[in-house]
């Protein structure tokens, strides 16, 4: 019995990691706009990975130009994604190179 208790309790851990390490909080990236239309940030906690994704129909870039960690991706074609794991806390402020008024804060808490 307890080995079959045991043995429950692995697979219920085994579980909740693989749920929450590969969850990852979505930023979408249009033409001219991060997140969406007209709301350019975003909230998660610190460990969390942000994945944005280019839904528009332009390639643009993630850059961090202001931070505690600095990252950038250079190109993101229409559809591809491009995925960060947020380890240190604090606001970073993220433009795409290509289009001068294309920016988002992401808070990491």
């Amino acid at each position: 019995m307890r080995k079959l208790f045991a043995l429950a309790a692995v697979a219920a851990l085994c579980i909740v990691f693989a749920t929450t390490a590969f969850a990852a909080t979505r930023v979408k990236v249009g033409d001219n706009w991060f997140v969406k239309p007209g709301n350019g940030s975003k909230t998660v906690s610190k460990g969390t990975v942000v994945k944005w994704k280019n839904v528009g129909s332009r390639p643009h870039t993630v850059t961090v130009t202001k931070g505690p960690v600095k990252f950038r991706r250079t190109q993101l074609l229409p559809g591809q994604t491009f995925r960060k794991r947020m380890r240190k806390a604090g606001r970073y402020r993220i433009i795409c190179e290509y289009h001068s008024g294309q920016r988002m804060t992401l808070r990491v808490r």
